[in-house]
């Protein structure tokens, strides 16, 4: 059945609202119907299926905003050196012959966490992160990996981690979307990575092409240019009415359900979008703070929608595989280049402003890559030991959680897998990640399937 977190307000039927208002719509009048269906209207947006939820327990974290490397960096070149790489470097390994790290590592932060030359600026902000090295996943595939990591299965299509949040939740600010995705493109799998399924439509991700955001395009038909404001509600107010009494003489239809809040949605979006998309309203020092590019512009957009209520905000690092590092390891100092400085001033900025403690970030890839060799240079695809990690939002600061065995190629202690990730940060966020369920097709769903554990040894 459908979990009670996600119903457990008083809440009125539609129908039970207009019989308990007294309206006959029979022979009513049309001015009078107005008067009486704005009443009705505005009682009925007062509970909406994206409204704050009551969590299962005491949430450590309000919002989500997830860093999402798609390619699949290499825990041996970014957080988990191995320095018998090198005594082994040229040996017959699983895959190629091994292959040590090009870059150098250092210690950071008073825990001294370990890190690549290739995040200079991220190093400064080490105490706050919470390094899981003892990650793994199912396969070494693009595409089930991705969709494992966002869905927690590898086929598709089911609904998306930022879905099953916002089901679960809702979100604080009913005029801007409660999932947004920040994507240059699509990725392999496009949509079926920020999608609802077979959850309401409402709960899909709102995808925005984050290459150069214009607060005034940002979203498609932003502005009505035609009617005043006041004007667009009572409209809006009438046809919300017809669209409820057309629902009431059904059991259920998600679409047209999704339809209606989607509606409401956009006209709230119409006066709030616009200004949280626009940047140009941050001070001289934070745009510098962020850097340039599209990743930055999205690590600074996702910031500002936190601050406004949104619920999670996702960040792909560009379109297709960037970190896809087949020919050349040496990619990861470029990628690792243009994403080091605007992580590192998201952290910061968060926690100045007093939002880090309840905004959860998480950065990770797919999977990780081989630490053997791809042709001369290049590392492969890899799933059985890769590097994730965690900031803010009620995490222990300052920690390295798991490892992989001396050579980087199993995750041997304190293994997680993408199930275990999925249930901490349901549990962060207030929610049991086993009552979280939605009964489709004769079963009951949840992100977890019928895994995952928290992992209470990294919580704060």
């Amino acid at each position: 059945m459908l979990n009670a977190l996600v119903n457990n307000q008083p809440r009125l039927s539609r129908r039970q609202l207009l019989q308990t208002s007294g309206v006959g719509f029979g022979m009513m009048g049309l001015s009078a119907l107005l008067g009486e269906e704005q009443r009705v209207a505005a009682a009925t947006r007062s509970t909406t299926p994206t409204s704050p939820k009551h969590p299962h327990h005491t949430p450590r974290a309000k919002h989500v905003i997830f860093l999402f490397m798609n390619g699949g960096p290499s825990h041996v070149d970014t957080f988990d050196p191995k320095p018998e790489l090198k005594v082994q470097e040229g040996k017959a390994g699983r895959g190629g012959k091994y292959m040590p790290s090009p870059f150098s590592f250092g210690k950071y932060g008073e825990a001294g966490i370990d890190m690549s030359e290739i995040y200079p600026h991220l190093g400064t902000v080490a105490d706050e992160l919470c390094v899981l090295r003892g990650m793994h996943t199912t396969t070494p595939n693009h595409e089930p990996g991705l969709l494992m990591m966002n869905s927690g299965v590898q086929q598709p299509v089911r609904p998306c981690m930022g879905s099953w949040i916002t089901y679960g939740l809702g979100t604080e600010n009913q005029n801007l979307p409660g999932f947004v995705v920040l994507c240059p493109g699509k990725p392999v799998v496009g949509p079926a990575l920020w999608g609802n399924s077979f959850l309401p439509g409402i709960f899909q991700g709102t995808h925005i092409n984050n290459t150069n955001i214009d607060p005034k395009n940002a979203i498609g038909h932003i502005t009505n240019k035609n009617l005043s404001p006041e004007a667009q509600r009572r409209l809006l107010d009438l046809l919300q009415q017809s669209n409820r009494r057309h629902l009431d003489k059904r059991d259920v239809d998600l679409n047209l359900e999704a339809r209606i809040q989607s509606l409401e949605v956009a006209y709230g979006m119409q006066f709030e979008a616009q200004e949280a998309f626009d940047t140009s309203r941050e001070t001289k020092e934070t745009l510098e703070n962020y850097g340039e590019g599209q990743f930055a512009n999205g690590c600074l957009v996702a910031r500002r929608l936190v601050e406004r209520g949104v619920r999670m905000v996702q960040i792909y690092y560009g379109s297709g595989q960037p970190w896809d590092a087949h020919g050349d390891i040496m990619d990861h100092k470029r990628d690792a280049g243009k994403s080091d400085q605007p992580i590192t001033a998201l952290i910061k900025d968060l926690k100045q402003r007093g939002l880090l403690n309840e905004t959860l970030i998480v950065w990770t890839g797919e999977f990780g890559r081989t630490p053997t060799a791809q042709g001369k240079t290049g590392r492969n695809h890899h799933a059985t030991g890769f590097t994730s990690w965690l900031a803010g939002g009620g995490i222990k600061g300052g920690m390295t959680y798991g490892g992989t065995d001396e050579l980087g190629m199993n995750a041997v202690e304190n293994r997680m897998d993408v199930h275990d990730l999925h249930a901490t940060m349901l549990h962060l966020l207030g929610i049991n990640h086993e009552e979280l369920t939605y009964r489709y097709s004769g079963r009951d769903f949840r992100l977890t399937d019928v895994f995952g554990n928290v992992q209470h040894e990294i919580i704060a």
